[in-house]
């Protein structure tokens, strides 16, 4: 009798043990995002496709689909007393929901990076602009494949190659497309180096290609201080709704160029970046379950970010084709490929396939300035939409 006791208890354990495991609950399209996960780890991590932030999106990814309370909202009852804590991701999440990651992600990215070539070559804010086309086409087109407004707007954003403007505005207008929109503009954002080079060389010639420009003034740190302090004033001004993104673009740059808060300067393109990186990659990584990522919607946001993107680069070179004729030849067309977001990757492919052909032209500062306005121009689409469709 007591062995029989015995042995019910062992199986019971042991079936509670498999009905509390994984494998209890985990579908077939568990395991095709498990995969997919994969998949992106192993382009983060051998192929080195941005691997600061695929590796930690693709982990997010991992472990929602392996343990989906990972991302689980709190209960309270009816008196507000809390009876189940959240999942741990779905704490980090709150920073995308508030927009705080990605404007954090800002802070960081202007205090890396160097506005001296766009203050040197104010022009470079032309091509900058022209690569946006490529977020409008993706926007009609959105519309026409049956997405609402501020969803259209969201998805449109991926165009810019710019994940974190992507992710502020999904939190703001399309919240229930957040991962598969920063899945897929991050996922661009890291092909960059694949994508753009065909397209550059498709549009322009071996003459274009190998033009060398001039090389460019020195900027004076005085013009490096106003920049930033003006271009809040100025867009804030006429886009309030952009503050968020242009504002900490813009102070993070201040920290760089005033000379006075070296810490700051530290902290925000070093330690804090890295943070939030690992905050929002997880946390993004973490919406995009089975359940929300495998449907035809996802596919139709991969699509029209791939669309966008190509336009946009192309836009951008064609432009650039334009500079070169008014400019009688002066420009490279191929820096107009740069006025996508993606900082510095972009600037880097002009000037590699510069040098495919020419090893002795460099393109790369002068890449820079179309580059930065790129990233200052997808906020302010951004802002844009947000202005319109956010109420």
């Amino acid at each position: 009798m007591g062995g029989l006791f015995k042995m019910d208890y062992i199986i019971n354990t042991f079936q509670g043990l498999i009905n509390d495991s994984g494998f209890s609950s985990i579908t077939y399209k568990n395991v095709i995002m498990i995969f997919v996960s994969c998949v992106l780890l192993y382009l983060a991590i051998k192929k080195d496709y941005e691997p600061l932030l695929l590796v930690p999106i693709a982990f997010g990814m991992l472990l929602v689909n392996l343990f989906p309370d990972i991302m689980a909202k709190p209960v309270y009852d009816a008196s507000g007393e809390l009876l189940t804590p959240g999942g741990l991701l779905h704490y980090f999440y709150l920073g995308d929901e508030y927009g705080i990651w990605p404007s954090l992600i800002f802070l960081g990215v202007g205090a890396m990076t160097d506005f001296g070539p766009l203050i040197a070559n104010p022009s470079s804010l032309l091509l900058g602009a022209a690569a946006q086309v490529g977020i409008f086409a993706a926007y009609f087109g959105a519309i026409l494949l049956g997405f609402e407004d501020g969803a259209a707007a969201a998805i449109s954003i991926i165009g810019g190659a710019d994940g974190p403007t992507s992710i502020f505005l999904a939190s703001k207008l399309a919240p229930e497309y957040m991962g598969p929109i920063a899945v897929a503009a991050y996922s661009y954002m890291s092909l960059v180096p694949i994508i753009q080079p065909p397209i550059m060389r498709l549009l322009t010639t071996d003459k274009e290609r190998t033009v060398k420009m001039e090389q460019l003034r020195n900027v004076s740190k005085i013009e490096k201080i106003l920049f930033p302090i003006i271009v809040t004033i100025v867009v804030v001004l006429i886009l309030p709704t952009t503050a968020p993104l242009v504002g900490m673009l813009m102070l993070g740059n201040l920290f760089r160029e005033c000379g006075v808060v070296r810490q700051l300067t530290d902290i925000s393109s070093n330690a804090l970046m890295y943070i939030v990186v690992i905050l929002l990659g997880t946390s993004v990584g973490a919406t995009t379950s089975a359940e929300a990522f495998l449907n035809l919607a996802t596919l139709k946001i991969v699509f029209l970010g791939l669309v966008a993107f190509i336009m946009g680069t192309a836009s951008g070179v064609l432009f650039g084709k334009i500079m070169y004729k008014v400019s009688g030849g002066k420009i490279n067309p191929l820096i107009g490929s740069a006025g996508v977001s993606a900082v510095p990757m972009a600037a880097r492919v002009s000037q590699k396939v510069g040098t495919e052909y020419d090893r002795t032209n460099f393109l790369l500062m002068h890449a820079m300035g179309p580059n930065v306005a790129g990233v200052i121009g997808t906020a302010v689409v951004a802002g844009t939409f947000l202005a319109i469709f956010g109420q």
